[in-house]
C-alpha cells in the first residue's frame, strides 16, 4: 500500500547502493489522517510516529519521554486506540487516524478532559500529561463511567514522576462526571 521513493543527498541514510556509491534511504508516501485533517508526506521508512508528528507536522504536544515505551510520555490516539508513539513506525500509519493531545481541543479551547486535569491539579510539571490526557481519552470513550480501577488500570502504561496519581485519577474521574451532565 506504500509507495516507495528513494532519496539521494546528504540527508540519506549510509546505506551503499549498487555501482554509483551513491547514499541511499528507503521512503514512503504516507496518507493518514492526523487530528481530523487527511496528509500525505514522504518519510523515511525508519521514522518512528513520535518523530514524524513533532518534525514533520509540527505537533509538539506529544512528547519523548524515556525511548522505550516504558513511560506513555509519546502516548496518542490511533482509531481511538492508546499508542506509544515512540514505538510505532510512521509507515505503520498508511490509511488510519491519528489523534495528538491538541487534536483534542474544541475550537481552541482545552476539550473537558483537559479542562479536569487543569481544574483538578492533574498536571505537575505538564511533561507526561499530554499522554495521561489521551491515554484518559481513550478510556472515556469506550467506558464513559469507568470506576476508580478502570481509570488505574488504563493508565498503567502511563508514569508520572511527579505525583502520587491521586489527582491524575481525580481528573479522569471529575471529566467522567461532566460528560454525564453534559448528556
Amino acid at each position: 500500500m506504500t509507495s516507495i521513493v528513494a532519496e539521494q543527498g546528504p540527508a540519506a541514510d549510509p546505506q551503499p547502493t549498487a555501482g554509483s556509491g551513491a547514499k541511499r534511504r528507503a521512503r514512503s508516501i504516507l496518507a493518514l489522517v492526523v487530528n481530523g485533517r487527511e496528509r500525505e508526506d514522504v518519510v523515511p521508512d525508519g521514522m518512528l510516529l513520535l518523530d514524524y508528528l513533532r518534525e514533520v507536522v509540527g505537533l509538539t504536544g506529544t512528547k519523548q519521554g524515556c525511548d522505550g515505551g516504558e513511560c506513555g510520555a509519546c502516548t496518542v490516539l490511533v482509531d481511538d486506540q492508546p499508542r506509544l508513539s515512540c514505538s510505532t513506525l510512521a509507515v505503520q500509519m498508511q490509511g488510519r487516524r491519528v489523534e495528538t493531545v491538541e487534536g483534542l481541543t474544541h475550537g481552541g479551547r482545552m476539550s473537558p478532559l483537559q479542562q479536569a486535569f487543569h481544574e483538578s491539579l492533574g498536571a505537575q510539571c505538564g511533561f507526561c500529561t499530554p499522554g495521561m490526557i489521551t491515554a484518559a481519552e481513550a478510556l472515556l470513550r469506550r467506558n464513559p463511567d469507568p470506576s476508580r480501577e478502570e481509570i488505574k488500570e488504563a493508565m498503567g502504561g502511563n508514569l508520572c514522576r511527579c505525583t502520587g496519581y491521586v489527582k491524575i485519577i481525580e481528573s479522569v474521574r471529575n471529566a467522567a462526571a461532566a460528560r454525564k451532565v453534559r448528556s
